[in-house]
């Protein structure tokens, strides 16, 4: 019966292994068997490890790949592992290809994980983790030289230069390459900055986009050199995309360099409270295009940082982050004025939020058509608070104060004067 079933298969043109070949297939699935148990014993004692000495390097900045270190450590090594078993010793074609499988397999599982750590979406983590085990797969079986020789010959010129789909897949895997560096380098660097103790919060912020320019042009340049592009052929077209560029985006620009020279001389910084036309708020961040600003609704404003730069900005944190709130209040002419302004003074003195020094006080602005006009001052030293719900303090108290100590507060009264009507009926 296992005659006829070896005769049936070398009558469809293909051959049953050998008896050697069996052995080395058995000995290749043994050898991966045993390279993925010691992943997983790696992954859960090193990775553990590797994933806090991360936390304490990258700190909060890179929360994306420290849940999947564990994983990473895994992969990586069974791929390790099985890279020298697989191009080390001259296997039969079965087990080669059994080794080749999983050797491309495991690489393609750590670089999907590593992409997705760094935010990418799985439309290009999988696309890479694809070309990982194609390219794996392919070098352990001896045949990737055909595989790109058969990639450069799909695509067609253009003048001097060939467009391949060998070209295309080198270019979307050296610009994910070169953006899972330069996101991994953002946000180190800011980390790194943010710990250095001799700069304030804004020269730390200041660093961190200096640092971030820096980046993204020296991996462009980068990128340029390793793809081979000659930027000395598009002189002409960049120099008018260029110049079009730079009629577009000259907000942009110009956004970008007020955002770095309201870094640099410290008017506005992370904290501070500030008042731009109608907005008033917080500034909780300065970005790149505009300066975020969340007011005591919890709306969050971004107003581009030109702005901040050519229109009138009070910042009641510049210098000193004490700010003086004036309350009004007018009481009637028949109470004992004396009184009432110790009943005022006393109000603003047992608000929370008011501080003793400098001291609350209080003012007579005017005497009115209704009744005396009085301003309580009072200062607080946390604006970003608010200022509406210490005025509605303060006034809740006096009221009862006022309540207590038969103070009243007068209500507008208008006498109407009547003219040219029938005279009223006296009997």
């Amino acid at each position: 019966m296992i005659r006829d079933l070896l005769d049936r298969f070398a009558g469809m043109g293909m051959r049953f292994p050998s008896p050697a070949e069996l052995g080395e297939l058995a000995v290749a699935l043994a050898l991966s068997a045993l390279a993925l148990a010691l992943g997983i014993l790696i992954g859960r004692r090193i990775g553990a490890q590797v994933a806090a000495l991360w936390h304490r390097i990258a700190g909060e900045h890179i929360n994306g790949i420290q849940p999947r270190l564990c994983r990473i450590t895994r992969y990586f090594t069974v791929a390790l592992l099985l890279s020298p078993v697989a191009n080390g010793y001259g296997w039969h074609p079965p087990a080669t290809l059994l080794l080749g499988i999983a050797l491309g397999l495991a690489m393609a599982l750590a670089v999907i994980e590593v992409l997705r750590g760094l935010g990418l979406p799985r439309l290009a983590t999988w696309p890479m983790g694809a070309i990982a085990f194609t390219s794996l797969l392919s070098k352990t079986m001896g045949g990737l030289g055909v595989i790109e020789a058969l990639l450069a010959r799909i695509g067609f010129d253009i003048g001097t230069r060939r467009l391949s789909l060998l070209s295309l897949l080198t270019f979307l895997v050296t610009v994910t390459i070169i953006y899972a560096l330069v996101r991994i380098a953002n946000r180190l660097l800011a980390q790194w900055i943010g710990r250095a103790k001799g700069l304030d919060p804004t020269q730390q912020l200041l660093g961190q986009k200096l640092a971030s320019i820096a980046i993204v042009t020296a991996a462009f340049f980068v990128g340029i050199d390793l793809l081979g592009i000659d930027l000395t052929t598009f002189a002409v077209f960049s120099g008018a995309f260029g110049l079009a560029i730079g009629f577009g985006m000259q907000k942009t620009v110009g956004n970008l360099i007020a955002g770095i020279i309201l870094l640099m001389d410290r008017s506005i910084k992370p904290g501070d409270v500030i008042v731009v036309g109608d907005s008033f708020g917080w500034v909780n961040k300065i970005g790149v295009r505009a300066v975020s600003v969340i007011t005591r609704d919890g709306k969050e404003h971004l107003i581009p940082n030109e702005n901040l730069m050519t229109q009138e900005v009070e910042n009641w944190s510049y210098t000193d982050r004490n700010v003086r709130v004036r309350i009004a209040v007018t009481v009637a002419y028949g109470c004992d004025l004396d009184l009432a302004q110790d009943l005022m003074l006393r109000a603003a003195t047992e608000s929370p939020r008011v501080l003793d020094t400098p001291p609350p006080n209080v003012w007579l602005t005017a005497l009115g058509e209704n009744g005396a006009a009085h301003d309580i001052l009072v200062w607080i030293s946390d604006p970003e608070s608010g200022v509406g719900n210490v005025k509605s303090d303060v006034l809740n108290r006096l009221w009862k104060l006022f309540g207590e100590h038969g103070i009243t507060v007068p209500a507008p009264r208008r006498d109407v004067l009547l003219r040219g009507g029938p005279e009223p009926d006296r009997r």
